[in-house]
């Protein structure tokens, strides 16, 4: 996939990571299509100069219609995100159908690159680091079950209908307009009660934190530099951070020495995997090295949302 002069499409574009690669792709000199229905994101999220295109991935009438031949690759973000969904068969119907039909479409007029945002849950609980060909894959949740699925059919279609796929598998990115995550959390529990912090689980939770510039980069290199039908990668950081470190962290960008208090249980949620690190020695196998390790990362991100939270 070409980064200049090219006309994208980005699915959920105007989320926490599909408006930072929004901006990104404009820069480099690209046109940018926005899907988006606004489900998990805000109108002021679609970056300036984007072309919007308001609708639901599940129709696949709007799909057809936003992807023509005149595009020449799709990064595919869209999904119902949240690992405690309410409705979990909907969360993986949706997901499928969502990614089931923007393949079809694309296949249909001819467009044949797509990157596809997965997620560390496809791996379940798994020893640490993880790597890409650790098997079995058990995921713990409906989410990462849902994500599994689109695996299979991207893989599906990238050996059986000529496309490039580029699939990456996340840890936790986390940068400025990040919400609905621990780090915006802490802080918002912070301001409303500078006194006592109240911690999901026991506190003992551990895992990878990604710098949003950092998963950027690594995605665009991936995709310059790995020319099989059906590329994997883990985006990750070789270090791990604590939910009682990013409390530690939170406090002391805010200025504040709170007490914790816990709710119990090794898992925030249902679900939820409590100690996660992704092997990343095949992405930097490709030439490419993180920046931002994981304490620095929280940090890093503490800052910029005090400051836009303020």
């Amino acid at each position: 996939m070409e980064f200049t002069d090219s006309r994208l499409l980005i699915t959920g574009g105007a989320g926490f990571i599909g408006s930072h690669l929004t901006q990104r792709l404009l820069a480099d000199g690209n046109e940018v299509v926005v899907l988006d229905n606004f489900a998990n994101s805000e109108r002021s999220g679609v970056a300036d100069g984007a072309e919007l295109i308001e609708g639901d991935l599940t129709d696949g009438e709007v799909v057809n219609n936003a992807i023509d031949s005149e595009i020449d690759g799709v990064f595919h973000l869209a999904a119902r995100k949240s690992v405690k969904d309410e409705h979990p068969r909907q969360q993986f119907e949706a997901n499928t159908a969502m990614t089931y039909n923007v393949l079809e479409a694309m296949d249909e007029v001819g467009v044949s690159k797509l990157a596809f945002t997965s997620s560390s849950t496809v791996y379940g609980e798994a020893p640490r680091p993880t790597p890409e060909d650790y098997a079995p894959l058990e995921p713990i949740s409906v989410y990462g079950a849902s994500k599994l699925a689109d695996e299979s059919l991207l893989s599906t279609y990238a050996h059986t209908h000529d496309m490039q796929v580029w699939n990456f598998r996340f840890a936790n990115i986390v940068g400025s307009g990040l919400r609905g995550a621990v780090i915006p959390d802490f802080i918002e529990k912070l301001r409303e009660d500078p006194e006592t912090l109240t911690i999901l689980g026991n506190g003992l939770q551990e895992k990878s934190y990604m710098y949003i510039e950092d998963c950027l980069d690594a995605m665009l290199h991936v995709i310059e530099h790995a020319d099989r039908p059906m590329n994997t990668f883990n985006l990750g950081t070789r270090t791990t951070t604590s939910v009682n470190r990013i409390a530690d962290i939170v406090s002391d960008e805010l200025g504040l020495d709170p007490a914790y208090e816990y709710t119990g249980g090794e898992r925030g949620w249902t679900g939820d995997v409590p100690k996660m690190r992704l092997s990343i020695e095949k992405l930097t196998g490709l030439g490419w090295d993180v920046e931002f390790e994981s304490d620095q990362a929280v940090r890093e991100t503490a800052r910029e949302l005090r400051a836009e939270m303020e």
